[in-house]
């Protein structure tokens, strides 16, 4: 076990539940606030995203609505969480450096935040208080 300064850095119940915390509000968030208005798929969001150069917009205009809001619900529960959060991470940085590449920095915030946070749970996964790691302990893996 690691230490950092006066405690713990692994293995820790107030890590892993900081880790959940984060994990639902952020996946909450997108999925309320950015995913589910794209779902359905509105022919403006299609003709948007075939405005960024994307080659068959109605395909990634899905792609970007279904990871916004089903990859997000994902993250949230810490259901294939790493997965769901490559997928997420792929969008925001579409969104950040394609959608916002030349928009202040105010303007593509959000995407950047969640471009990172989304990175956090690729590397660091669901935590213990994921249906992830209730999955791997009946699996005992």
């Amino acid at each position: 076990m690691k230490k950092l300064f006066f405690g713990s850095i692994e293995n820790s119940s107030s890590t892993d539940l900081a880790l959940a915390l984060v994990r639902i509000f952020v996946g909450l968030s997108l999925m309320l606030v950015h995913g589910a208005g794209k779902i359905p798929i509105s022919d403006g969001f299609i003709e948007h995203i075939g405005s960024l150069g994307f080659p068959y917009p109605t395909f990634f205009a899905w792609a970007a609505a279904l990871s916004e809001y089903a990859g997000a619900f994902l993250l949230a529960i810490g259901l294939f969480t790493r997965p769901a959060s490559v997928l997420i991470a792929i969008t925001m940085f579409t969104a950040a450096f394609i959608n916002h590449g030349d928009d202040p920095f105010g303007v593509a915030e959000k995407s950047y935040l969640y471009l990172v946070i989304s990175l956090l749970f690729v590397v660091l996964g669901s935590g213990r208080f994921g249906i992830d790691a209730i999955i791997r302990k009946r699996m005992n893996i």
